[in-house]
């Protein structure tokens, strides 16, 4: 009679222990150490450390930015509450420098004419619930209290960038004065330039850089919110409230959440480094510490 075909079978091997197979789930302690003291293993550690720590000190300086804003927001109300009459503009700023944020809210003094050719329209800025505009009009310097020491060494008297207020629409009638004109106002830091000039005496941004190409003389690197005017501007002209730091006094909320993400970031670095470990370890069995596996614990 035929006899049916039978498959040879194949010999069963046992693993041994500290091996990882595919059909293990998890990998042994064991392989796990291994794993983690590979030298590629290692060299991978020390690198992500040092990105962790980077980012552990861009945190703590961070912070140290929160605490500094809060600081010179909190030294700039009480300076509002008890300072009686302005500094003199060159007491504290000069054009063609860089400006300081500190002085971001300073009130000052300052005399010079408007120069209304080269008035502009800042679009999309809301005044008390509503959107419209900034008027910015360059304002020639004659008197910042420094007897013309602070531009000396310029081509000219220089020109300095002017918020005279907030108007709901784009209209001509919103002349500045004529002649002398002595301004108190808040110095206010530069702006970042967006799409600059949007249409024929539109800006969508406040930045010095820009308006260097369109006025003449040098130029400040900040500009001066307008709070009293003599003589007296347009009625129609709406007046701003003091410039403040972002995030306001105490301590800096965006300076914070900034702190937060570096040490997320650095914590990330640390986690990948565990997880490479993890897949390596299930991966196969490190070259190196062969003997190992007599320490593993009794299972």
């Amino acid at each position: 009679m035929p006899v049916d075909h039978i498959a040879p079978v194949e010999p069963q091997t046992q693993p041994v222990a500290g091996d990882v197979t595919p059909q293990q789930d998890r990998p042994t302690f064991a392989t796990y150490v291994r794993t983690a003291f590979a030298p590629r293993m290692l060299l991978l550690l020390v690198l992500f450390l040092a990105a962790a720590t980077v980012c552990a000190r861009l945190g703590v300086w961070q912070i140290d930015r929160a605490q500094e804003r809060g600081q010179i927001a909190a030294k700039h109300e009480a300076e509002e509450a008890t300072q009686t009459t302005p500094v003199e503009l060159g007491e504290v700023f000069a054009p063609q420098s860089s400006f300081p944020g500190a002085l971001v809210g300073k009130r000052v003094r300052v005399t010079g004419e408007f120069e209304p050719v080269g008035q502009m329209f800042v679009e999309g800025r809301v005044h008390d619930g509503e959107l419209g505009y900034l008027v910015l009009t360059p304002m020639r310097v004659t008197d910042d209290g420094s007897n013309g020491q602070s531009w000396a060494g310029l081509s000219g008297p220089p020109t300095l960038p002017v918020v005279r207020g907030w108007v709901p629409s784009v209209d001509d009638a919103y002349s500045p004065p004529q002649g002398p004109v002595e301004l108190t106002g808040y110095l206010q830091a530069s702006e970042a330039v967006a799409l600059g000039t949007v249409a024929p005496g539109v800006t969508d941004s406040i930045s010095s850089g820009a308006l260097a190409n369109q006025w003449d003389g040098p130029i400040y690197s900040g500009y001066l919110v307008q709070s009293v005017s003599d003589p007296v501007g347009d009625a129609a002209v709406s007046a701003l409230p003091r410039p403040t730091i972002e995030g306001g006094t105490g301590l800096n909320l965006q300076n914070l959440f900034y702190a937060i993400q570096w040490w997320v970031f650095g914590g990330f670095a640390l986690a990948l480094w565990v997880r490479l470990v993890g897949d390596e370890a299930r991966g196969g069995s490190v070259d190196g510490f062969e003997g190992f596996e007599a320490f593993q614990p009794n299972s």
